[in-house]
């Protein structure tokens, strides 16, 4: 972004220009910059009518059971602690679907691809936290702590697919694990999910 300067699109104000959509603090991974105006209301249209296909990779406690499985809870503010999110009756839609890549049952965790059809805040980390796999690393959601003591939590943006806002063509944007992700799953022995 700083290369590009003043060129970017000036609907994200001067604090975030050109950004069409956020990823939560700790968050790693891709998101879309739109250069004008132009681009960013047709991005940010993609993005309202649930046209841009979201899939993360999360490092979850636990060991989950289901092979695949949809998440279709509402998110509100939690009515405890007014910065958090919850699962909360009264909420807004939220829907996440995810299916095992990996389970470690040695150390007690499983890799997840997770796709998410709705943006709420926290959504992939309330969610899983609420079935009872937190994402490893979450500060927030989980205490934290984790045998590798991670310091970022191990939830990755890898792929972004949207159409061009001015050609029309199908986009795919992927971006590699950090660094400390990759290094828990070299100790867990997963090389397999690495070499993709």
């Amino acid at each position: 972004m700083n290369i590009c300067k003043d060129s970017l699109s000036g609907i994200g104000g001067k604090i975030r220009p050109g950004i069409v959509h956020r990823l939560d603090k700790d968050t790693s991974g891709v998101i879309v910059v739109a250069k004008n105006d132009k681009a960013h209301i047709n991005l940010s249209k993609q993005i309202k009518n649930h046209e841009v296909e979201k899939t993360y990779i999360a490092l979850v406690r636990g060991i989950v059971k289901e092979n695949e499985a949809t998440i279709n809870m509402p998110i509100g503010r939690n009515k405890n602690d007014r910065k958090k999110m919850a699962v909360e009756k009264d909420g807004k839609s939220a829907i996440t679907n995810f299916k095992v890549l990996e389970r470690f049952p040695k150390d007690n965790c499983t890799l997840l691809e997770v796709k998410i059809e709705t943006g709420r805040t926290h959504q992939i980390r309330v969610h899983l936290s609420h079935i009872g796999y937190p994402v490893i690393g979450d500060t927030t959601y989980s205490n934290g702590k984790n045998k590798w003591q991670a310091t970022g939590q191990c939830l990755h943006a890898k792929r972004l697919k949207f159409k061009h806002p001015t050609t029309g063509k199908e986009m795919t944007i992927e971006a590699e694990l950090p660094d400390y992700f990759k290094e828990i799953l070299r100790q867990l022995g997963d090389g397999a999910f690495l070499s993709h």
